[in-house]
């Protein structure tokens, strides 16, 4: 099937949402979009030209694919369970990418409404930053149906580097914070280096070098190098109110299935406390800055 004859509703035109949805429009889809604050889908509006539904009901019923990029768990919910949500548009055969960083309980919930509507749904959260979105490089975690995600894979396809079906519904959710898990790790333990060598006396842009070209150089330390270089210009790609989000539900499935996540629970008692310092909406690279005035 050829993009263009492919109808996208983009559901949640935060960050990400609103790079997916400019995404998808290079690539030719025809997209429909909703937000809850209308302002961000004006926005988005303004570069496609593309129609901006009254309700995630009427985006959904306008759609063959919806995509829905949307902050926690609470939302999800919301934005599909409640009067004018996606189970109240959505249309048998219409397939859910469901890309929100959520718990896999909650998929499981919203993935069985929509199963009583006819139509299919995939949990299918992405690793990567809006300027990954924008280069067509996520890479995307897939839970759910084999067939499911080859009729989807035109929109998959256009957004990443890597689509990787990890299992059955659920595994997706489950992938994504345990990778969150692995990126939030590096993002403090960074921090602290940094810190540690600043210090003790070697200028910053020299640490993050050594950084950068040794064994630990992963591609977060790569693309991250200007936010922790100069953390007072970092545009927010990432919150750190966003990243205790997160932690919280990575340690509250580690409590579940028994895995011991120390590290996580470290770094979610940092995170808080740089939250309690005012720091909840700068970007996560803000750690280092909120360590660099500690005493």
């Amino acid at each position: 099937m050829q993009n263009a004859n492919l109808t996208v509703a983009v559901v949640g035109l935060g960050r990400m949402g609103a790079a997916m949805a400019l995404r998808l429009h290079e690539a030719g889809f025809e997209t429909v979009l909703w937000n809850r604050d209308v302002s961000k889908s004006e926005r988005v509006a303004s570069v496609t030209g593309a129609p901006v539904a009254a309700s995630a009901a009427e985006a959904a019923t306008r759609a063959n694919i919806v995509l829905t990029s949307l902050a926690d768990d609470a939302a999800v919910r919301s934005v599909f369970l409640d009067g004018g949500g996606i189970v109240e548009g959505i249309k048998p055969n219409t397939i859910v990418l469901e890309s929100s960083t959520i718990d896999p309980e909650t998929v499981f919930e919203v993935g069985a409404a929509i199963d009583q509507t006819g139509a299919g749904f995939l949990d299918s959260p992405v690793s990567g930053s809006v300027s990954t979105v924008e280069a067509g490089a996520l890479t995307i975690m897939v839970g759910g149906d084999t067939s499911l995600v080859e009729t989807s894979s035109p929109v998959l396809d256009a957004l990443s580097a890597k689509v990787i079906h990890v299992g059955d519904r659920g595994a997706g959710a489950v992938a994504k914070l345990a990778v969150n898990g692995l990126v939030h790790g590096l993002n403090v333990a960074l921090s602290e280096a940094l810190v540690l060598a600043e210090k003790a006396g070697v200028e910053r842009a020299t640490a993050y070098e050594v950084f950068a070209s040794g064994a630990g150089g992963a591609p977060f330390v790569q693309y991250k190098r200007t936010a922790y270089e100069d953390p007072d210009s970092a545009p927010v790609a990432f919150s750190l109110n966003l990243v205790a989000k997160d932690l919280e539900l990575i340690t509250g499935l580690g409590n579940r299935v028994g895995a011991p996540m120390r590290q996580a629970e470290t770094g979610l008692k940092i995170v808080r406390e740089a939250i309690d310092e005012g720091f909840g909406e700068r970007d996560l690279s803000a750690v280092a800055a909120f360590l660099r005035e500690e005493r």
